[in-house]
């Protein structure tokens, strides 16, 4: 389990000085951790580097440190990215441009401290976000950090962080915010693609999904076809590098098949070994599509039935994190947990993003996509052809959106929002205005066409890297599909491209159709896990009800008690809820039993 944390002072403070080296001198000690750079107002440590996986790289003279996982930029084309070492001149650079080397001529999973011409300590998260970054203030010292259980380990147990409430509300209502601040009042983030001077306190974004959207690349159909295969290919084949052993969740959608036949024995070294989870219901068992795409691909298929037993009761247990953690994509880490142990596997992958990236979001947007960008030219008629049958409207009715969307675009619409039927009426309203907690680039967000917009905004939020639950026993989750310079590739391509032909993930489609089985490649319909947590919902109605109905969000009154109690009664109602909101308010209230006790 890669983890790190940090310690800034400034030397000229006599207290805060005397504090950190406290601190450090304890962590100096701590069995695992090494001092990745020690020097006057500049401690980092890490712990869990391993050689080709996350390492540690020191910068010339003492004047920073890079940890985790760097590749190099190159064309793009179907070999693996090569894995970077810094040289002298790279790393000279990197101190020179304060990071920009980083994000224009590297791309990873990475955290960068360094030195400024002042001395002063910046420190900076790569544009993926795939480490967290995590910073709070103790006597004049910051922490900087990727997992909170150690900065808790390392203040003791007098320290003890309070609920942010107005960022709480906002993250039930409108679902993640990407901002710097959490649901910890002492605590915020470093954004993705940020440099944050730590003197200072003064973030700079080196790196913005909304300013790489905002420059459409300008490919045909064939040329942005090519491009996307060999960038899926080339990040997916660069991850696996890195391992001798890894499991694949192969769930038979087309993400985690393209994934897979990235992956053939021939292309890369390492040995995969997929895993499909299934279990009854309609959507909810992919077996055959799994099947068809390991046996083409020649790879072995695991198949395990999804934890009907699973009880709600543990999420209570899970690590302290500086935000609520949604358990439901987590139901099955203890079977992914026992897995990795038994086949030595290093890592988990998995097709998480897919659905932003490769563009399967069923509206009409491309047709106001294309006007925005290209007028009212010879295409636009296609174009509208090809998102009516995305969006299954009326070309008429698809035409009008579009022109409107022109003439008056509706800013607010582009913005994530899910009102929540549980929450009253006034915490709804309250959280529904507080914008400033959201990611500072979608301030100009409205200079994107509104398909482009939706996308950029979805791509703007990482993925989970560390397991809450099965922690350090957990293989390491790595999300190809969430590569920097994949993402800068997909969120160039115009949404009509990516979507040509009336399909969602079309560009990905016909990328990969000759390396898909066909039944796969052309699926329509998408698996799901619906049944499969309503019926452990249903196992587990007695404690949800206990826990939502006395829990910390029922006596601070969030709740509309009434709905709650009509909802959960077993009986037939009409009122609009679904099992995946229940769960989502059984996560915050087990996050907040872990502060509040």
């Amino acid at each position: 389990m890669f983890r790190y944390i940090a310690l800034a002072w400034s030397e000229s403070q006599t207290h805060s000085a005397a504090v950190a080296q406290k601190l450090s001198l304890a962590w100096q000690h701590k069995p695992a951790w090494q001092a990745a750079l020690v020097r006057p107002g500049l401690h980092v440590f890490a712990t869990g580097a391993s050689r080709g996986i996350n390492e540690v790289w020191p910068l010339q003279d003492g004047a920073g440190v890079v940890l985790g996982k760097l590749f190099s930029r190159a064309d793009f084309d179907s070999t693996p990215a090569p894995s970077a070492d810094i040289s002298s001149l790279s790393a000279a650079r990197i101190l020179q441009n304060q990071g920009r080397t980083l994000v224009d001529k590297f791309w990873g999973r990475y955290i960068a401290f360094v030195l400024d011409a002042s001395n002063a300590p910046l420190v900076m998260r790569d544009p993926s976000g795939s480490l967290p970054c995590f910073k709070l203030r103790h006597q004049g010292v910051w922490i900087v950090f990727s997992w909170l259980e150690d900065v808790l380990q390392m203040l003791g147990p007098s320290e003890h962080p309070v609920v942010n409430w107005e960022v709480l509300r906002a993250q039930i209502v409108r679902g993640p915010l990407g901002g710097r601040e959490t649901a910890l009042a002492e605590i915020s983030q470093v954004l993705p693609g940020e440099i944050l001077d730590l003197h200072a306190d003064h973030p700079t974004l080196l790196w913005s999904a909304v300013d790489v959207a905002a420059q459409p690349a300008n490919y045909d159909l064939a040329q942005a076809t090519q491009l996307l295969g060999h960038a899926v290919r080339s990040c997916t084949r660069a991850w696996a590098s890195c391992y001798d052993r890894v499991l694949l969740r192969l769930s038979g959608g087309v993400d985690s098949s393209i994934l897979l036949s990235c992956l053939a024995p021939e292309c890369t070294l390492a040995d995969v070994v997929c895993v499909n989870y299934h279990s009854p219901g309609a959507d909810s068992d992919e077996r055959d599509y799994a099947l068809m795409t390991a046996g083409r691909v020649g790879r072995d298929l695991l198949m395990r039935e999804r934890e009907l037993g699973f009880r709600v009761e543990r999420v209570m247990q899970i690590a302290r994190m500086p935000n609520p953690v949604p358990y439901v994509g987590c139901m099955n880490t203890a079977t992914d947990a026992k897995l990795a142990s038994a086949y030595h596997a290093g890592a988990m992958f998995t097709g998480a993003g897919g659905d932003a990236l490769f563009y399967e979001l069923p509206r009409s947007w491309p047709a106001a996509d294309y006007l925005h960008d290209k007028g009212l030219d010879a295409g636009f008629a296609g174009a509208v052809l090809d998102a009516a049958r995305l969006g299954k409207l009326s070309v008429w009715r698809t035409l009008a959106l579009a022109l409107r969307e022109r003439v008056r675009p509706k800013l607010s619409s582009r913005l994530p929002a899910r009102p929540h039927p549980f929450l009253r009426h006034d915490c709804t309203s309250a959280a529904w205005a507080e914008r400033r907690f959201m990611h500072p680039a979608l301030s100009g967000g409205a200079r994107l066409p509104i398909g482009k917009s939706v996308q950029t905004v979805a791509l703007m939020h990482p993925i989970g890297y560390y397991d809450p639950f099965e922690q350090a026993a957990a293989p390491e989750l790595v999300h190809p599909l969430f590569s920097q310079p994949l993402v800068e590739l997909c969120l160039q391509l115009p949404t009509y491209v990516l979507a040509h032909g009336g399909r969602g993930r079309a560009l990905a489609r016909n990328a990969f159709a000759a390396d898909l089985p066909p039944q796969v490649a052309n699926r329509r319909s998408k698996g799901g896990m619906e049944e499969h947590i309503t019926a452990v919902l249903h196992a587990n109605m007695d404690f949800v009800r206990g826990l939502l109905l006395e829990g910390e969000l029922s006596r601070r009154g969030m709740l509309d008690r009434p709905k709650v109690e009509q909802l959960l009664s077993g009986r037939p109602t009409t009122l609009p809820c679904t099992p995946s909101q229940i769960h989502g308010l059984v996560a915050v209230e087990a996050w907040l039993s872990r502060w509040t006790r």
